[in-house]
């Protein structure tokens, strides 16, 4: 299991920030990182297979938008997370 505060306490932008692109997108990486792990041992559990590819999706999507709206965050986060693009 991810711990989340961890994520939200390394990635937020203020003290109260829980839903920020940072925060979804280091979320989800984890998230990824997990289920990956998992799909190692279970090579036939097409319906995790199928989660992993939707949430591979989402961080997509959110690293997209965070590039168009805010570049410097957007390489910050593909360095802290050592995403390559």
């Amino acid at each position: 299991m991810i711990d989340k505060n961890a994520i939200r306490e390394q990635f937020r932008r203020h003290e109260r920030d829980t839903g920020s692109s940072e925060v979804q997108i280091a979320t989800l990486t984890k998230k990824i990182e997990s289920l990956t792990e998992h799909l190692k041992i279970n090579k036939k559990d097409n319906s995790s297979r199928y989660g992993l590819i939707r949430m591979v999706n989402n961080r997509r999507k959110l690293l997209d938008y965070l590039k168009r709206t805010d570049e410097p965050a957007y390489r910050k986060i593909l360095a802290d997370l050592g995403l390559r693009r």
